[in-house]
């Protein structure tokens, strides 16, 4: 079982940046598919951007061009990279294991969960 760990969440203003990471335990994180997925007041969780074990990655179509996901399989991290941030990136976001290798889009199909950072960009 793996264990994930998120950071970097906070407050920033529209068109700032943040960059979120997620620590995992375990030794089986390079065999892994990560994901980002983030879930507003009211709405469903969504997945955001996911990278595969050989960094193949997917992204959302509202995060596409503006966040950037990666790992470093040495210190079993996954990052997102988020730019441009507008009000409707505001959002908790988790970081979530797979227990394959490959992405799969559905919540479902992810088996460790972080506790979630707050992300907040005001207008």
């Amino acid at each position: 079982q793996v264990q994930l760990v998120e950071s970097g969440g906070g407050l920033v203003q529209a068109g700032g940046s943040l960059r979120l990471s997620c620590a995992a335990s375990g030794r089986t994180f390079s065999n892994r598919a990560m994901g980002w997925f983030r879930q507003a007041p009211g709405k469903e969780r969504e997945l955001v951007a996911a990278i595969d074990w050989v960094g193949g990655k997917y992204y959302a179509e509202s995060v596409k061009g503006r966040f950037t996901i990666s790992r470093d399989n040495a210190k079993n991290t996954v990052y997102l990279q988020m730019n441009s941030l507008k009000s409707e990136d505001t959002a908790v976001y988790y970081c979530a294991a797979r227990p394959k290798p490959v992405i799969l889009l559905p919540s479902g199909e992810y088996d460790a969960w972080g506790q979630g950072t707050l992300v907040t960009v005001s207008s």
